[in-house]
């Protein structure tokens, strides 16, 4: 898969958007630690922007900014070829953020996506609120089977189902998932105390309340 192919099978802005808030409050929970989760949402990252991502622990991360202006992507798989650091220059892949609108550009600047200046970048797609479908810039992609990382980094937002979050859970939380309850929280867009504690016993409503509010999720009830 390439970005290409990534803005083509994306939902919209709206759909991602509750996506992202669904599987990081899935992680907070069954990660026990919020600060080990691998996805998390941030409701009130700046104003007028939230921000969903992702951190594996091993340098490969994205970030999604839904604003009023729209919506900004990026990933960065650190281990491919179009890495900024396989250049000399340290430069992004050509094309990568071309077309951009000024609207969205300032995204590209933001110092929680760059290192000295450098955007951490293999991924960029855009879309503004009034648009119908995600862009991407006009990139010349390397020869791989996954050039960017938008196989293996956005995959489980693909899913429109629990599938692949929960295998995605089980493999990296090393533990059995009840997968039941993640396809009944996918569902109802409901954590009651009843489905937190099938998902995670050792968790209690009142230790997820900071957690919830940073994601804007109400509270177990």
């Amino acid at each position: 898969m390439t970005a290409l192919e990534l803005a083509a099978a994306l939902p919209d802005p709206g759909t991602l958007r509750e996506r992202c808030r669904m599987l990081a409050v899935l992680d907070t929970v069954l990660s026990s630690q919020s600060e080990y989760a691998y996805y998390s949402f941030h409701a009130h990252w700046g104003p007028g922007r939230e921000l969903a991502s992702m951190d594996n622990g091993s340098g490969d991360e994205y970030s999604i900014v839904f604003s009023p202006a729209g919506a900004f992507l990026r990933g960065f798989d650190h281990e491919s070829p179009m890495s900024p650091y396989v250049s000399d220059d340290y430069e992004p892949w050509p094309g990568l953020t071309t077309g951009i609108p000024p609207s969205l550009a300032g995204n590209l600047d933001e110092p929680a996506f760059n290192d000295d200046g450098t955007l951490l970048a293999t991924v960029c797609l855009w879309r503004e609120t009034a648009d119908d479908r995600w862009h991407t810039g006009e990139i010349n992609f390397p020869e791989a089977g996954d050039p960017d990382g938008s196989g293996w980094m956005f995959a489980v937002l693909l899913d429109p189902t629990s599938t692949s979050y929960a295998d995605f859970a089980a493999h990296y939380y090393e533990k059995t998932v009840d997968r039941a309850a993640v396809a009944d929280f996918w569902t109802s867009r409901k954590l009651t105390a009843d489905l937190l504690r099938r998902l995670n016993s050792e968790m209690t409503p009142a230790s997820l309340v900071p957690d919830l509010a940073r994601i804007g999720w109400p509270e177990p009830a």
